[in-house]
C-alpha cells in the first residue's frame, strides 16, 4: 500500500506463508474451560514475548487492523455479513480522515470456520503483517484460540458474539460487543422465562429440548435455573443430535408430556424442522421457542414466513420505536444494497450492526485518547459509555456489557413469505426486556 494511501480496503488471501503457519492443530479437551486453560499454558501468556508496538509507525502509514473471519465453512454466512459491516465502517472512517489522520487498512484471512487455523492467522497478523489492532472473527470457538496470542502482544481485542470467553483469562483489554451481559449462561434464556412468568394463567410445567452441542447445552443450564426460580416442573429435558432435521418423533414425545411451555435452543436446520413439525402435529403450547438460532436471519424468516406466527424467540435487533437508535436506520439502509450485491443476509439484524458498533467504540477510544497506545485505549473503553448504532454500550468486568440486552420477540401478523414485512415492527413484537417492549404476548401458539 502506498505511503499516502487513499484508504482503500485491502483483502489479503491466504498465502503459502500463511498456510505454513496454519498447519498445526489445536489441543483438544473435554470441556471448553479445560481447553482454554490448556491453550493459556501452551502459548505462554504469562511473561510472554515483547509487545508489538503500534506507536512507532510513521504518520503517513496506514493503521492496520487485522482479523480472521469465516468466509467459508459452517459460519460463512455470519462471517461474510460481519465482514461487510467492518468494511462499511472502514470506508466511513476513511472518508472522515481515518484514525488520527492515518488511513485504515483491513487485513483479514479466511479462518474457514475452523478454530485450529486461528492461532496461525493471528501469528501472521502480528509477526508478518505487523498490525496495529486486532479484532475477532465470529463466535466463541473462533475467538478463544486467538486469546493467548492477543494477550501475549498486549493488544486491545474487540470480539464478536463470544460467550464467556474471558471467564478464564480475565484479560483487561478484551471487549465483547454482543449484548450477552455479565452472565451469558443465565441471560440468554432469562427473557423467555420472564415472559412466561407474566402470563395468566401462569404456566406450571416446562419441556426443555436442546441440540447436543456446547452452545445449546450451556443455554439449557440457564433454562433449568429459571425453571427452578419460577417454580416450573420440568416434564421433559432431553437433547437431540445437532444435525437432526426431522423432529416429528421428538415433538410428539414432548407433546405427550403436556408441557405448558417449551424451551428450545438449536441451530438453523433444526429450527426449520421444529417449526414445521410443530405445525404438522398441531402442537399448541402456551409458549414455545426461546433460543432457536435461525429466525434472526433473512433467509429463515422468508422460508418459514407465517409458520413463525406465535413463536417467541431471541433476537439481537429488530426494528421498532423502542430500538430506533441513533444511526441504525441509516446504517441498515446503506447495508441492504451492499448485502444484496455481496449475497449475504439482506436484513442484517443479527450481527452487522454489532460488528459496526464494535469498530465505532474502537475509533472513539483512539480519537478520545489521541493515541494508539493499547493501555490508554483499553482504559478509555472500560471507563466510558459509548454511543453506537445499537445504542449506548457500557462494558463491565471481563469486557461484557454491564447489562444484558437479549430481546425476546414474538412473531405476529406475518403473512406470506415477503421479506419486506420483517422490516416493519408489527411482525416482530418485542416482549423483553420490559424497557423495550413494543406489544403484548399472544398465547397459546396461534395458527400460522
Amino acid at each position: 500500500m502506498p505511503a499516502h494511501s487513499s484508504g482503500d480496503i485491502k483483502k489479503k488471501k491466504k498465502s503459502k506463508e500463511a498456510s505454513r503457519y496454519m498447519g498445526g492443530h489445536m489441543p483438544l479437551a473435554n470441556t471448553r474451560r479445560q481447553w482454554l486453560a490448556a491453550m493459556a499454558i501452551v502459548f505462554g501468556i504469562v511473561g510472554a514475548g515483547p509487545v508489538v508496538s503500534s506507536t512507532s509507525v510513521v504518520a503517513a502509514e496506514p493503521v492496520k487492523i487485522g482479523f480472521s473471519m469465516a468466509l467459508s465453512g459452517a459460519y460463512a454466512g455470519n462471517g461474510k455479513a460481519a465482514l461487510l459491516a467492518v468494511q462499511m465502517w472502514a470506508a466511513d472512517q476513511n472518508r472522515k480522515g481515518g484514525l488520527l489522520s492515518r488511513p485504515i487498512e483491513l487485513i483479514y484471512y479466511d479462518d474457514q470456520s475452523n478454530p485450529s487455523l486461528v492461532p496461525g492467522i493471528y501469528t501472521k497478523l502480528f509477526d508478518i503483517d505487523k498490525v496495529d489492532f486486532v479484532i475477532s472473527g465470529y463466535g466463541t470457538n473462533i475467538i478463544a484460540p486467538a486469546m493467548p496470542l492477543v494477550m501475549q502482544h498486549k493488544k486491545v481485542f474487540m470480539s464478536l458474539a463470544g460467550m464467556e470467553v474471558n471467564n478464564i483469562f480475565h484479560y483487561d483489554k478484551y471487549f465483547q460487543i454482543y449484548p450477552f451481559g455479565p452472565d451469558a449462561r443465565l441471560a440468554f434464556s432469562e427473557g423467555f422465562f420472564d415472559v412466561a412468568a407474566k402470563m395468566n394463567p401462569k404456566p406450571k410445567t416446562v419441556a426443555i429440548s436442546v441440540a447436543d452441542s456446547e452452545f445449546p447445552q450451556t443455554a439449557a443450564i440457564g433454562a433449568r435455573h429459571w425453571a427452578k426460580k419460577y417454580g416450573l416442573k420440568i416434564v421433559y429435558d432431553k437433547s437431540f443430535p445437532a444435525n437432526m432435521v426431522d423432529f416429528t418423533p421428538i415433538l410428539r414425545a414432548i407433546q405427550a408430556t403436556k408441557p405448558d411451555i417449551v424451551y428450545i435452543t438449536c441451530f438453523p436446520p433444526n429450527t426449520v424442522g421444529i417449526v414445521r413439525g410443530v405445525r404438522e402435529i398441531g402442537f399448541k403450547p402456551m409458549l414455545i421457542g426461546g433460543g432457536m438460532v435461525g429466525p434472526q436471519f433473512a433467509s429463515v424468516k422468508q422460508q418459514l414466513g407465517p409458520l413463525l406466527n406465535g413463536f417467541v424467540n431471541y433476537e439481537s435487533y429488530v426494528p421498532g420505536t423502542t430500538t430506533n437508535f441513533s444511526g441504525i436506520q441509516e446504517f441498515l439502509a446503506r447495508y441492504k444494497p451492499r448485502a444484496i450485491a455481496a449475497g449475504v443476509d439482506v436484513l442484517g439484524y443479527y450481527l452487522p450492526p454489532f460488528s459496526y458498533a464494535g469498530m465505532q467504540v474502537l475509533a472513539a477510544a483512539v480519537e478520545a485518547t489521541k493515541s494508539f497506545d493499547q493501555d490508554k485505549i483499553a482504559d478509555y473503553i472500560s471507563r466510558n459509555a459509548h454511543q453506537t448504532v445499537v445504542g449506548e454500550i457500557k462494558f463491565g468486568p471481563d469486557g461484557e456489557w454491564v447489562q444484558s440486552r437479549i430481546f425476546q420477540v414474538q412473531y405476529q401478523n406475518v403473512k406470506g413469505n415477503d421479506l419486506a414485512q420483517f422490516e416493519k415492527p408489527e411482525t416482530q413484537v418485542i416482549l423483553y426486556p420490559a424497557a423495550y417492549a413494543s406489544g403484548q404476548t399472544r398465547y397459546p401458539l396461534s395458527p400460522p
